[in-house]
């Protein structure tokens, strides 16, 4: 084994922790309206990210990094903002919370049971509410 060996099989590790969570992209009001009626049954998840900004990036990948979730504990989804503004605020709206970018919903019985953005999606306890 060489040493670009090493760099190979550091950047396989940090893929497959990269491509640990299956994020399912949330890109209509009527898969909203799904995630809602779901929730009646297990946690839905949403992450709303921005593509464009460094610190929703760095939160992403935090994530991403400190959760080990998988779909059997809650269904996980991704909003990129950029792309789907329009739902972006129906969700702001329809549960009441602020906008903002990046932000983590954790959603039950058709609620937001937590709701946290930037450095503070970090501190949030999953396991608390799966």
């Amino acid at each position: 084994m060489g040493l670009f060996d090493l760099f190979k099989r550091n950047e396989a590790s940090s893929t497959a922790k990269k491509n640990r969570i299956q994020w399912i992209p949330l890109i209509s009001a009527d898969e909203l309206d799904t995630l809602v009626s779901r929730s009646n049954k297990r946690p839905q998840v949403i992450f709303k990210n921005s593509t464009s900004c460094g610190i929703s990036g760095m939160a992403l990948r935090s994530f991403e990094s400190q959760y080990e979730l998988t779909s059997e504990q809650a269904d996980l989804y991704m909003l990129h903002i950029q792309h789907n503004r329009p739902l972006s605020n129906e969700i702001a709206q329809r549960f009441r919370v602020r906008h903002e970018s990046p932000q983590l919903l954790i959603i039950k019985n058709g609620s937001v049971v937590k709701d946290a953005s930037h450095g503070a999606i970090s501190g949030v306890s999953m396991e608390k509410y799966l």
